[in-house]
C-alpha cells in the first residue's frame, strides 16, 4: 500500500467523521439556519475567522515533523473537530440562556402590559427592554408588526424564529390573546413566565450534573494529545506506524477516537423538546 493511497484513506475516514457528527443534527428551516450560523460566527470572533488558516499551518507543521500525511490530516482535523467535540457545555449553556431570556422578556411584557396598553403595543415597547439574546427575534417581531402584518401571523413568525418549545408556550398566550382580547393577559403571561423559569431550573440542574463527565472527556483528551505529542519525538516506538498500512491504522484510531467524543457529545447534549406550534400551522392558520 502506497503512502498516497494511505493518505487517502484517512481522508476518507475524517470525511466520513465529520459527514457523520452533521447527520446527527437535526436539519431546521433555512432562514433559522442561516441566522444561527450567524450567531455562532459573532460568537466564535476570532477564532470563527482564524480557524482554518491556523489548521492548515498545523497540519503543515505536523507533515514536515513527522513525514506523515496521515499524521497533517489528524492535526488538521484536531484544530477544527476539538473545540466542536468538546464544546457542548458551551452549546448547553447558550441554549439554557435564551430559554432564560425567553422567561425575561415574558416578565417585562406582562408588565407593560399590566398598565393596560394594547398587545401590539405592549410588543413594541418591550423591544426597548429585550433581553439581549433575543434582540434580533424580537425586533423581527417589531417589524412585522410595524409593516402591519396580522398579528397572528407575525407571532407564528416569531415562533419559528425562537425555535423552542418554551417561546412556543408563549407564542400559544399571545395567539389566544390576539383573538379574544380582554383584560387578565397580563396574570397569564406572569404564571407562563414562572412555568419557564421552572424549565430553567430544571436544564440547570441537569447540565450541573453533567459537567463531571465533560470535564472527563476533555482531560482524558488532552492527555491523550499531550502523551501522542511525546510519543512522535520518539521515533523508534511509532516507527510502525511509518509505513503505508501503519498509517492506515493510526487513521482508524484516530477516528475511532473521534467517534467516541462524537459520542459522548451526543449523550451531554438535551434533545430539543419538540414544538407544538409548526410552520404547516402558518400557512393554514390552524392552531396546533
Amino acid at each position: 500500500m502506497t503512502p498516497v493511497l494511505a493518505a487517502l484513506s484517512g481522508a476518507l475516514l475524517v470525511a466520513g467523521v465529520l459527514v457523520a457528527s452533521l447527520g446527527l443534527q437535526r436539519v431546521e428551516a433555512e432562514t433559522v439556519r442561516v441566522r444561527r450560523t450567524r450567531s455562532r460566527r459573532s460568537v466564535d470572533g476570532w477564532w470563527g475567522r482564524w480557524r482554518w488558516p491556523l489548521a492548515a499551518a498545523a497540519g503543515l507543521l505536523g507533515w514536515a515533523v513527522t513525514q506523515w500525511p496521515v499524521a497533517a490530516l489528524i492535526v488538521v482535523a484536531a484544530v477544527i473537530g476539538l473545540p466542536y467535540l468538546l464544546g457542548s457545555a458551551k452549546v448547553a449553556a447558550r441554549a439554557i440562556d435564551r430559554v432564560e431570556a425567553i422567561e425575561e422578556w415574558t416578565r417585562r411584557l406582562a408588565d407593560v402590559l399590566a398598565t393596560g396598553v394594547g398587545l401590539e403595543q405592549g410588543i413594541l415597547a418591550s423591544a426597548t427592554t429585550c433581553p439581549p439574546p433575543l434582540t434580533q427575534d424580537v425586533g423581527a417581531l417589531v417589524a412585522r408588526i410595524s409593516a402591519r402584518w396580522p398579528t397572528d401571523q407575525a407571532l407564528r413568525a416569531f415562533a419559528d424564529d425562537l425555535n423552542d418549545a418554551a417561546g412556543d408556550f408563549v407564542v400559544a398566550s399571545l395567539l389566544l390573546a390576539s383573538r379574544r382580547r380582554g383584560p387578565g393577559l397580563s396574570g397569564v403571561l406572569t404564571a407562563v413566565a414562572g412555568s419557564v423559569a421552572d424549565e430553567v431550573a430544571v436544564r440547570r440542574k441537569v447540565e450541573a450534573e453533567r459537567a463531571r463527565p465533560r470535564s472527563t472527556a476533555r482531560l482524558v483528551t488532552l492527555i491523550t494529545l499531550v502523551v501522542a505529542g511525546l510519543l512522535m519525538l520518539n521515533g523508534t516506538y511509532l516507527q510502525p506506524y511509518g509505513d503505508g498500512l501503519g498509517q492506515l491504522v493510526l487513521a482508524v484510531i484516530a477516528a475511532a477516537f473521534a467517534g467516541c467524543l462524537l459520542w459522548i457529545r451526543a449523550l451531554t447534549l438535551t434533545p430539543p423538546e419538540p414544538r407544538f406550534l409548526t410552520r404547516h400551522d402558518v400557512g393554514t392558520g390552524g392552531a396546533s
